[in-house]
């Protein structure tokens, strides 16, 4: 156990909450005679702090097109919590089409522009991409989800919350990898 959960009662509860339902799922997942008595038990997270992810409207794929995508994720980002000096600028990259869907891949471009720099040394972005499907029906919803610069986690949106340090985690390591080159 960490020493921060032996003097945090609550990290002490998480992290018990945390192991027992890791025990649980190996068993569900390795164990038939597990799996078929525990089929049943669904497990919840619950953390601590009143935040909630919003449950966010993308739109019908009969709906979709490029000026709308672009507008969602406006709306979409507005709703997370970040500082006020961070700027973002989106710009849709390209449309690609598979078998059975349709990808739209966006960039959304965050800054710290200030007065004494109003361009920035480093930006930080997110790629959000817009997935189309051509087999379910029209009136279904788009599905969305994003990726941070750096990154490989892939973030769905009503799954995610977003944390402002991420973005100034990837502005910070640009930021060392420029100072540490000489031209």
């Amino acid at each position: 156990m960490s020493v921060a959960a032996e003097e945090c009662p609550q990290c002490e509860q998480l992290l018990d909450q945390f192991v027992s339902q890791t025990m649980f799922k190996v068993q569900r997942e390795f164990c038939p005679k597990c799996s078929q008595q525990t089929r049943t038990t669904e497990w919840t997270y619950e953390f601590n702090d009143d935040y909630k992810i919003e449950d966010f409207k993308w739109g019908t794929i009969e709906e979709f097109n490029v000026n709308l995508g672009k507008k969602l994720i406006e709306d979409y980002v507005k709703t997370w919590d970040y500082d006020a000096s961070w700027l973002f600028c989106i710009d849709f990259l390209r449309r690609e089409e598979f078998e059975f869907d349709t990808h739209y891949k966006y960039q959304v471009r965050w800054s710290i522009p200030t007065r004494c720099k109003p361009i920035p040394r480093a930006t930080a972005s997110i790629f959000f991409t817009f997935l189309l499907s051509k087999v379910k029906p029209k009136n279904y919803p788009v599905e969305v989800f994003y990726v941070l610069e750096t990154n490989r986690l892939i973030h769905r949106t009503n799954e995610s919350r977003f944390r402002e340090e991420w973005l100034k985690d990837i502005i910070e390591s640009k930021t060392l990898l420029i100072s540490s080159v000489d031209f």
